[in-house]
């Protein structure tokens, strides 16, 4: 299997410790009457990440590789969302709990917590629910990862600059190889995707790679 083309070098990709980790593409962050709409924040920015992560998804699946899911999202009793993060919403705004058009808002079991249909999980995928940013905080992920023999993540997503960074910091902190697929992952704010991207690549890959996904399809295909 070939190297992976990615800033600032080549991803060393082990197909035999690699797994697909797909942060919290979930109705609440992607679709009109979500927590992302709830903030005021224009939740199309983040469907141009669906597509490559469909194309992504089903030759990881081809392939025979393992895929995780990450859902944020809280227990209806709210018992594990800590005061500083329900505060932090803007004045008048619907916060974490409150009911919206799909449900109460990232409380698991409510339509607006599933991930979207598009990338629905498959049967004896992994979904791992977190209630933080990064996936690896107050969850079974790592334990997961390593029943499997993981030592590399390719990890998309939403948001670049929130949980996705979030997670790769985990990762590496962790001893994790992780490679970001730009495409794959999207922001509210464009200018945060870009800066994020560049974060995790700088200083000869302080926290990873950052590639394309059409390269990770490209090595996937290769025998």
């Amino acid at each position: 299997m070939p190297a992976i083309p990615a800033d600032p070098r080549p991803f060393p990709f082990d197909p035999a410790a690699c797994a697909l980790l797909v942060i919290d593409m979930q109705r609440d962050f992607l679709e009109p009457g979500g927590f992302g709409a709830a903030l005021g924040n224009d939740v199309s920015l983040l469907r141009a990440a669906i597509e490559p992560n469909r194309r992504l998804l089903a030759a990881w699946r081809a392939a025979g590789l393992p895929v995780l899911h990450t859902r944020e999202g809280h227990r209806p009793d709210l018992s594990d969302l800590p005061a500083a993060k329900l505060q932090r919403a803007p004045a008048g705004a619907t916060r974490i709990g409150d009911p919206g058009p799909m449900g109460r808002i990232l409380v698991q079991g409510e339509p607006g917590h599933a991930l979207i249909p598009e990338l629905s999980p498959l049967p004896g995928e992994t979904v791992i629910d977190k209630p933080g940013k990064g996936a690896f905080y107050a969850t079974e992920l790592q334990a997961r990862l390593e029943a499997l023999g993981v030592r590399q993540l390719v990890v998309t997503g939403v948001t670049t600059e929130i949980c996705v960074q979030s997670t790769v910091r985990e990762a590496n902190d962790r001893g994790y190889d992780c490679l970001v697929p730009s495409d794959c992952t999207a922001s509210y704010f464009p200018e945060f995707h870009a800066a994020a991207l560049k974060m995790i690549a700088a200083q000869g890959g302080i926290l990873g790679w950052v590639s394309h996904s059409d390269h990770v399809l490209a090595a996937l295909a290769t025998p």
